[in-house]
């Protein structure tokens, strides 16, 4: 009978994202995240066993998590028109990335710019929520455009390339929701056929 293993996964990812928050993703390395960790190399490399594996860990346990709080904000819309686009806006809505999360997003970058494995998380959950946004919505053209306007904002915020003023980032999200339903609002002093 083997020992009882008492090292928990998330500990070590949280480890892991700290490692590569403070020293980027090129510095990660098993060596690190154990002593971040407090725990053996050994320890790590029995669940990760190259760096490749530990960021590819960090970034499905990251979409995972995303995932699981839209899929909740989807269910709490129930069966109302739109419910798959206008979920993800109140996502973005009720999100705003901390500064440690921006900084492991931007560290995390480089690696999946190098790697397609490590993309291919990412890309199965796009795949399946433009599917699902174009399944479930009234105007999935319009959905569709409201989806690539809402990551394009999303972009911009967690690469830290542009941050908006809190009140015309309501009034983007208001824009983007409306557009996904076909009534996008005019801008004030102009018709909405302007």
């Amino acid at each position: 009978m083997g020992r009882l293993r008492i090292i928990d996964r998330d500990a070590v990812l949280t480890a892991a994202e700290r490692v590569v928050s403070r020293d980027g993703a090129a510095r990660l390395t098993i060596e690190a995240v154990a002593a971040e960790a407090g725990i053996s190399k050994a320890s790590v490399l029995y669940d990760y066993k190259t760096k490749q594996a530990l960021i590819k860990a960090i970034v499905e346990r990251r979409v995972a998590a995303e995932c699981e709080r839209v899929r909740k904000i989807i269910e709490e819309l129930g069966a109302a028109p739109d419910s798959a686009i206008q979920g993800c806006i109140a996502a973005a809505a009720n999100r705003s990335l901390s500064d440690a999360d921006r900084e492991v997003a931007l560290c995390l970058t480089a690696a999946l710019a190098q790697d397609p494995e490590l993309r291919a998380p990412i890309q199965e959950k796009c795949r399946q929520q433009i599917a699902e946004i174009l399944e479930t919505s009234s105007r999935p053209r319009n959905a569709l455009l409201a989806f690539l306007a809402l990551e394009g904002l999303k972009l911009l915020e967690c690469l830290g390339i542009y941050t908006w003023p809190e009140d015309e980032r309501k009034r983007l999200l208001e824009d983007i929701s409306g557009l996904a339903a076909g009534k996008l609002a005019a801008e004030p002093g102009r018709s909405a056929q302007g």
